[in-house]
């Protein structure tokens, strides 16, 4: 398969996944691995930067008319909105991290260069990972809203919606569009206003991401390398990135309608199929592409 090709899948695969609750990480480990990627290069490290960076924009031009109205419109509600969204993020930034060390530290051994980027080519992680935020979607989706929806966040929706987004960063698989909106939904938020503020995380958390890649990119010291890597070439990463941004908008379009036209349920099927399609194709179809 060409590489501009391979770039332009890509760039479609994390542009719809990576908004819709079904973990754009899972589908794209998945897309490297039947296109013989190797997701830990420096070039697919630039690629999915540049990546990542279409998505966040597609984010910021959907959503920015209704933040402006919602959360810039008073001195009373910009404020409200900062304390929330700094106590999520500082939320997911302990959470997160603290598992990371986790990982690293005791799960891996501690070994020289153990990183949890070593686990997200395991499969079975990947798809208990998809099952549980499935089941999470399916439940949230499915239960009744009730007669009291709460008109506005609190410190503890932020604190709860904060600390489950932590725990999706270092699994693959684990939507944090999904879980972030799953867990607002339990706690009897509107739909709307979850709506915007997770994806207003998402726009706080996807540049600190963009950074760790970043760095991984540099600490691995083989920069000169990403140029005559077709997949680093700066053209197909601006192709893949302009790709992303459409993809992202379209799918935006299409997480709102099924939220808020109560079939937010069904994206957990498609979690739970994915999972179970993932590990039959592992045990089944095991090879180099798997």
């Amino acid at each position: 398969m060409p590489v501009v090709l391979k770039v332009l899948v890509l760039a479609i695969v994390q542009g719809f996944c990576e908004l819709l609750p079904v973990s754009s990480s899972a589908h794209v480990i998945i897309a490297e691995k039947l296109m013989a990627l190797d997701p830990t290069t420096p070039a697919m490290t630039f690629l999915l930067v540049m990546l990542h960076t279409g998505t966040m924009l597609a984010v910021i031009v959907y959503f920015w008319n209704t933040w402006r109205e919602r959360f810039f419109s008073s001195a009373p509600a910009f404020w409200s909105f900062a304390r929330n969204v700094v106590l999520a993020t500082a939320c997911t930034g302990i959470v997160g991290l603290g598992l990371t060390l986790l990982i690293e530290r005791v799960l891996l051994g501690g070994a020289p260069g153990a990183a949890v980027e070593q686990l997200f080519g395991n499969v079975n992680l990947i798809a208990a990972a998809l099952a549980t935020v499935g089941v999470m979607i399916i439940w949230s989706g499915l239960r009744p809203a009730g007669a009291n929806e709460k008109q506005s966040m609190q410190l503890a929706d932020a604190f709860w919606i904060g600390t489950v987004q932590g725990l999706c960063l270092p699994f693959r698989g684990f939507s944090r569009s999904g879980a972030t909106i799953s867990t607002g939904l339990f706690r009897g938020l509107r739909k709307d206003l979850l709506e915007d503020f997770s994806f207003a995380l998402a726009v706080v958390l996807t540049p600190a991401v963009i950074v760790r890649e970043g760095h991984r990119l540099l600490k691995a010291q083989q920069l000169a390398g990403i140029a005559s890597d077709g997949l680093g070439s700066i053209w197909p990463c601006v192709a893949g990135m302009a790709l992303s941004f459409a993809a992202g908008w379209l799918s935006l379009k299409w997480l709102s309608r099924w939220l808020e036209h109560g079939r937010w349920h069904l994206f957990g099927y498609y979690c739970l199929f994915a999972a179970a399609a993932l590990l039959l194709a592992a045990r089944f179809f095991a090879g180099p592409a798997l």
